[in-house]
């Protein structure tokens, strides 16, 4: 929860609250709830269990501020240790976000969920890429069974951009170039492994497939880092080249 982040995709995180259930194979090491169990953010996790709001919504109107004078917009992601299309989030507290996404157009959000059926009926009403130019939208798929159920879903939502988060990738995926190149409804693709001690093995010839499905879709590819014990094997590295892309929506 701040200014300088050390994911290579984002400049800073923002969480408007703490809390999730685990919902995707992608969430079974989830990373929040390791260092919650640590910090005890919220008294567990998972179905039942209360979120808890943060004290840090003051952040991004900074943050805004800052951006409008230096003429530099800062990317956003929302949210590290929650969802903000999480069904037992208040409805509530949506609704301040979205507020605060529409008093903060100098910053670059980027709302990445594992619920991207939720979307459409939780965003607001007012939401697509004219009013909100500034924000996008990108569902986590990390094997051929979730991306198939959930790509469609994704090109449904009327988002500025939209992109998917495979990680962590665990296994390979063959994207559907047909529906890719018809309605170019996919701008940006991140791939990347699991840190921790139960860390599964990252398929790097899975990562080399996507990176090469992206060249031919013109899809923008982003690979974060191959996993390890802290996350940051190898940094955007693949076979010694960087892959740290961003699509014009996002780039500096």
């Amino acid at each position: 929860m701040a200014e300088v982040s050390a994911i290579s995709w984002t400049d800073a995180t923002f969480n408007p609250w703490i809390g999730c259930t685990k919902v995707s194979p992608a969430c079974d090491h989830c990373y929040a709830e390791r260092d919650n169990s640590r910090r005890g953010w919220v008294p567990g996790w998972g179905p039942g269990v209360p979120r808890k709001r943060t004290k840090t919504w003051g952040d991004p109107v900074k943050w805004n501020r800052k951006a409008a004078e230096t003429g530099r917009p800062l990317r956003v992601f929302c949210a590290s240790l929650a969802d903000v299309f999480d069904n037992e989030a208040p409805q509530a507290w949506r609704d301040d976000l979205w507020q605060l996404l529409r008093e903060t157009p100098h910053l670059r959000w980027i709302l990445l969920t594992k619920r991207i059926g939720n979307a459409r009926k939780m965003l607001p009403a007012d939401f697509g890429p004219d009013t909100y130019p500034h924000v996008g939208i990108m569902a986590t798929m990390g094997n051929q069974e979730e991306y198939d159920r959930d790509r469609l879903k994704l090109a449904a939502v009327p988002a500025a951009w939209r992109g998917i988060s495979m990680e962590p990738l665990l296994g390979r995926i063959v994207l559907d170039h047909a529906s890719h190149k018809r309605d170019r409804w996919c701008d940006w693709i991140i791939t990347g492994g699991e840190s921790g001690p139960q860390r599964r093995p990252l398929d790097m010839d899975a990562v080399r497939y996507l990176r090469d499905q992206c060249a031919a879709l013109g899809i923008t590819f982003h690979h974060k880092q191959n996993g390890g014990l802290r996350g940051k094997d190898n940094g955007c590295l693949i076979d010694g080249v960087e892959h740290k892309h961003f699509p014009p929506a996002l780039a500096a």
